[in-house]
């Protein structure tokens, strides 16, 4: 049996404090107001004050950076958050009552899995005049829930047939307190470490979306965003591509390695990942 170690998650934790944290307090930490341009510092570079130059509009880089921070980290939180509770309504009655509920909600998920998340979310994205954050948020739930509900319905069905459940109901112990009781306790750590991982993966499909212009729209800051307009210009100002894309790909990696931080300290046997199989 493998010993978990603490130190992986705790030095992922703090890379990710560092790159979150300031982003509820952006008027701290990211030098002022985004908003402030003034078109005489368009495009310089980095300078004293201003570790990430300006952009195009003469537009702090690194102020929009931390302020961008926000939206895209919420969405992601926001959507996993959603996902994960649909996961454990609808993935934990397919898997405990079985029957007719477990195939309604399979061919439903394999309805759903039909469309990819991207072009799925590109598709009603396109039709909604408001694309706020909470509306993406909505409609990454809505073709983002069926591999984690599947996720929760193998967990539920593997806990579901142990000994002491049977027992349980063998005494006459009801539905809802197995449940909550026994199974859920139980089937729901490898759908926890699924849904830590699965928020950088979320943050990707927002940042894509609003890197087509489909997700959300200016005056919003965001990392997709902030991509979007560097594009033409990324050749001769890389600085205005690299500081936000750093951002995200430090912040998504964080996410997966907290992830995998977390599984094997819930399950040093590796027996999630022979759950996540099922």
């Amino acid at each position: 049996m493998r010993r978990p170690t603490v130190a992986p998650a705790i030095v992922v934790a703090v890379v990710l404090a560092m790159v979150i944290a300031p982003a509820p307090f952006a008027a701290l930490f990211g030098h002022g107001d985004p908003y402030a341009c003034d078109l005489a510092r368009s495009d310089r570079g980095p300078s004293w004050g201003h570790p990430f130059g300006f952009d195009m509009q003469g537009c702090d880089l690194y102020a929009n950076v931390i302020y961008g921070a926000r939206p895209t980290v919420t969405i992601g939180l926001l959507v996993t958050a959603g996902i994960l509770v649909v996961a454990v309504v609808l993935g934990g009655a397919a898997g405990y009552l079985g029957g007719v509920t477990d195939a309604v909600v399979g061919r439903l998920a394999d309805v759903v899995l039909g469309f990819p998340l991207i072009l799925g979310a590109l598709v009603v994205l396109t039709v909604t005049p408001d694309r706020n954050v909470l509306v993406v948020s909505a409609v990454l739930v809505a073709f983002g829930w069926p591999a984690m509900t599947r996720l929760m319905r193998s967990t539920v069905l593997g806990a579901a047939g142990w000994d002491y459940v049977l027992a349980a109901r063998t005494h006459g112990a009801s539905a809802f307190r197995i449940v909550a009781r026994h199974v859920l306790p139980n089937a729901i750590g490898p759908v926890l470490v699924y849904a830590t991982t699965a928020v950088g993966g979320v943050m990707v499909a927002e940042t894509t979306l609003t890197f087509l212009g489909v997700g959300l729209q200016a005056p919003e800051i965001s990392w997709g965003i902030q991509l979007a307009d560097a594009q033409q210009q990324f050749l001769q100002y890389p600085h205005l591509l690299i500081a936000p894309g750093a951002f995200l790909s430090v912040t998504v990696i964080s996410f997966v390695a907290l992830g995998d931080a977390l599984r094997d300290a819930l399950d040093p046997q590796g027996t999630s990942s022979r759950a996540g199989r099922g």
